[in-house]
């Protein structure tokens, strides 16, 4: 932790990327609480959206981490660019994204539990550590390339090169073009090259030893590639001579391009989350494009910023809070406040102790907003 002056940001970023935190730290849990306590249909399926897929399709919890990696691709052209226009060597740009690398690689295996069960089975893939990698090598391709049509290069080789690995390339017993969970590509480079306990086996995430994992090399590889693609939101946010109304139709018509694209394909290329297709990348990069401009026109565009406060203040420490949800246990705490008024409420109570979580959290962050207290990584 330390202290920071708040810079000039585009707030819509830190508000996005605070929505999309929401949904993990208690967002979710508190729309399936609704979904019991209500028993209404279609809160049951807006509960159904707070889950993952079990392996091909797509729901809204499946957008959640890859739309928080395009964010931090959006941010490079305001950050790292811009520190390099203003002399900074290519060097310590590198370094420091090296450093970044380092440091959620090592939260990662804080948040994977290695001093509570030690390294001996320890599990080294983590979201974390695909956020460092991913960023990682995006900034690499930013600093190393001086185009957006070298960069958009890379990105199409990125997606095609991932293509070509799961739809041709055999796995041994396999063959190709096998998009199962024991047959898939992603699994076999996983079990040959990835250190440490793989957690995810046939039926999803398991206790003992699985045959991959949903973090492994080609799914970093892939989570590169929607990074990048935040990086073409970044320079189309920072563009200079067009208005925002210009800014948001290219930023909707790209994601709305991206989203047909992949509906397109889908049926022959499916859309999986745990092997990361590219089908996938192009689905979560379309989204991701149409909600910033979405929260880019609504918050910097039309200036109605009040609103977003609540989303702000998560987005500003969205890995402190991540961390804390590992470690603290914010349920009990919910609950050893709260629990009187979860008694009257009844079947409403497990909402009020959802609410209770979501509201408990959010106090710590705003006091370390009010702060200007950031853990910066």
């Amino acid at each position: 932790m330390n202290k920071m002056m708040v810079k000039e940001r585009l707030f819509s970023l830190d508000a996005l990327r605070g929505f999309d935190m929401f949904w993990i730290i208690g967002g979710g849990g508190l729309i399936g609480a609704l979904a019991k306590s209500t028993d209404w249909s279609w809160m049951h399926n807006l509960a159904l959206q707070m889950q993952h897929v079990k392996w091909d399709g797509f729901r809204f919890f499946d957008l959640i981490f890859p739309l928080f990696m395009f964010i931090s691709g959006a941010v490079i052209p305001y950050s790292v660019l811009a520190k390099q226009e203003k002399g900074l060597s290519r060097k310590r740009l590198i370094g420091h994204a090296a450093r970044r690398l380092l440091l959620l690689f090592i939260l990662g295996l804080v948040y994977n539990g290695v001093f509570r069960n030690g390294f001996a089975d320890a599990r080294y893939a983590s979201i974390l550590a695909q956020i460092g990698f991913a960023y990682f090598f995006t900034v690499l391709i930013v600093l190393f390339t001086s185009s957006q049509v070298t960069r958009l290069i890379w990105l199409l080789g990125i997606l095609a090169g991932i293509a070509i690995l799961q739809l041709l390339v055999p796995v041994p017993g396999f063959g190709s073009g096998v998009l199962t969970p024991e047959g898939h590509i992603n699994g076999y480079i996983d079990r040959m090259l990835l250190p440490g306990r793989l957690i995810y086996g046939p039926d999803g995430p398991t206790s003992g030893q699985g045959i991959y994992d949903a973090l492994g090399i080609l799914s970093t590889i892939s989570s590169t590639g929607i990074t990048l693609m935040g990086v073409f939101a970044g320079f189309i946010l920072r563009r200079t001579g067009k208005t925002g109304l210009q800014k948001t139709g290219v930023l909707a018509a790209v994601g709305t391009t991206l989203v047909i694209l992949s509906l397109v394909i889908a049926p022959f290329y499916p859309v999986i989350k745990n092997c990361w297709t590219s089908t996938y990348t192009l689905r979560t990069g379309g989204i991701s494009f149409m909600l910033v401009a979405a929260f880019y026109l609504v918050i910097d565009v039309w200036g109605w910023k009040k609103w977003s406060l609540f989303f702000r203040v998560i987005g500003l420490n969205s890995i402190t809070i991540y961390i804390c949800t590992r470690i603290v246990h914010f349920g009990h705490t919910s609950q050893y406040l709260f629990g009187w008024l979860g008694k009257y409420a009844g079947d409403f109570g497990p909402v009020v102790i959802s609410m209770g979580i979501i509201f408990i959290e959010w106090l710590l962050l705003y006091y370390l907003y009010r702060n200007k207290v950031f853990l910066k990584v």
